[in-house]
């Protein structure tokens, strides 16, 4: 569903994205795993056509994210850091923006809406506008806002920074219900902790993805017992090599 080739971004003389290669197949959670500045937003940025590589190549759901842009977007959801809410309308009224944005045709509207609401558990605040919602239900809203087209890939750009552990839990049954449904998921976070839950991580560091694998064979490979020690003994490895 997601494939890249060697895919470079470059600003000014630095590698934001540097040579990344990995193949992302249909319904599978990936997460992208790296501290601030290690270039997961450039890279969502790039699969979502959002910016043009500086050399490299990817494909999302077989289209090339250069030549194909438009038609990506079109089968896609981007739930970015700061994903636009408009805090003046209700959670309802987001959620047809959204809809109107991506074109969900009206008789399919009321059904899919229904279902978002129950799905994100907002129902009985589907009044309530949505600077008023706490800080994980607006992330609920964004996604149910994000989901209204029904995409085949969702990319979510660290959803859950800043957001409580209850709400954190509830997002992730969400993105599980979500992969019944063969919904593939491209997700960036910072906390160890939820890569674990992600089928395969990559760890990524300065532009370059250091692993891509599963969580266990990562820890088993540097004898951790977490993924966040095994994270930073390969970036320790990594700083002595330069």
């Amino acid at each position: 569903m997601i494939k890249t080739n060697r895919l470079t971004r470059k600003f000014a003389n630095v590698k934001a994205v540097d040579a990344l290669s990995l193949e992302i197949p249909k319904g599978e959670i990936f997460g992208l795993v790296g501290p601030d500045g290690a270039g997961k937003t450039t890279t969502m940025r790039l699969l979502t056509g959002i910016l043009e590589p500086t050399s490299g190549q990817a494909w999302v759901n077989g289209s090339d994210i250069v030549k194909d842009s438009e038609k990506i977007k079109e089968n896609i959801a981007y739930m970015s850091q700061r994903f636009g809410l408009y805090g003046d309308l209700t959670v309802m009224e987001n959620i047809n923006f959204y809809a109107d944005i991506y074109s969900v045709p009206a008789k399919e509207r009321p059904e899919q809406i229904k279902r978002l609401l129950n799905f994100s558990n907002l129902t009985p605040f589907k009044d309530r506008l949505a600077r008023n919602l706490s800080g994980g239900m607006k992330q609920k809203l964004g996604l149910a806002c994000a989901l209204v087209h029904t995409p085949q890939v969702l990319f979510l750009d660290e959803p859950t920074n800043g957001v409580d552990p209850v709400s954190r839990r509830d997002f992730w049954r969400i993105l599980y219900q979500l992969l019944k449904e063969k919904v593939t998921i491209f997700y960036s976070t910072a906390y160890l902790d939820e890569a674990e839950r992600c089928k395969r991580v990559g760890l990524i560091h300065k532009g370059r993805l250091l692993r891509c694998d599963v969580p266990l064979n990562i820890k088993k490979e540097r004898n951790a017992k977490t993924l966040e020690q095994a994270f930073i003994s390969i970036i320790s490895e990594y700083k002595d090599e330069k």
